[in-house]
């Protein structure tokens, strides 16, 4: 992942396509978490949860504005890394785990989705606190006018917040998230492959 973060990093176009592409997945967690919500029995955390993944959406839009790049005003296919994979990460995620939370906890309809909103949303934290840190740190190293370090901070508040809901939900959640985040695990790779070629390195290994 250093490898491939940092290939992006030197080079500004590819800089700004991936801004726009963590952007738009940052916004698509917004609008998934919107969309789990109760009408009635929706709580402060989610509230809190939506307003600031939305933010974090606008504010790494806004940090192309420092690449000195045009042309990323909206999330077209072509401003994107990752190509449809990109796209359908999100959703590829959420599907795969309701599917298996349905037959772990027999469970349909708002109460579905809101497990779901439970563990998708601790998979993506999960992998939030290691990819933003990462990229940090070479933004630093490369003295790169982008940052991303306000984000790490409130991902790591909302780490800490969907471990407290888990831990309300099901005392046996580690067991149900240690499947899903694999779920996860297996996406995010398919994702590095996609980028790294796209970019011209190697196929993505640990």
């Amino acid at each position: 992942m250093e490898e491939i973060i940092e290939k992006i990093v030197l080079n500004k176009d590819l800089h700004a396509k991936w801004l726009n592409t963590l952007s738009f997945m940052e916004n698509a967690g917004a609008r998934k978490i919107s969309a789990c919500e109760d009408k009635i029995a929706t709580s402060l955390i989610q509230l809190k949860h939506a307003a600031e993944e939305h933010r974090h959406a606008y504010y790494l839009k806004k940090q192309i504005s420092k690449l000195e790049v045009t042309g990323f005003d909206f999330y077209k296919p072509e401003t994107l890394l990752g190509g449809q994979i990109s796209q359908q990460y999100l959703h590829r995620l959420d599907v795969l785990a309701s599917k298996y939370l349905k037959s772990q906890f027999s469970i349909v309809g708002q109460d579905l989705k809101y497990a779901a909103y439970l563990f998708v949303t601790y998979a993506i934290e999960v992998r939030a606190d290691e990819l933003y840190p990462i990229y940090q740190n070479i933004l630093s190293k490369h003295n790169s006018k982008v940052m991303v370090k306000s984000i790490i901070l409130e991902e790591e508040g909302h780490l800490e917040e969907m471990i407290l809901q888990l831990n309300e939900f099901d005392k046996n959640w580690k067991v149900h998230s240690s499947i899903v985040n694999g779920i996860e695990e297996v996406l995010f790779r398919n994702w590095m492959d996609v980028i790294s070629d796209e970019i011209g390195l190697h196929e993505f290994a640990e």
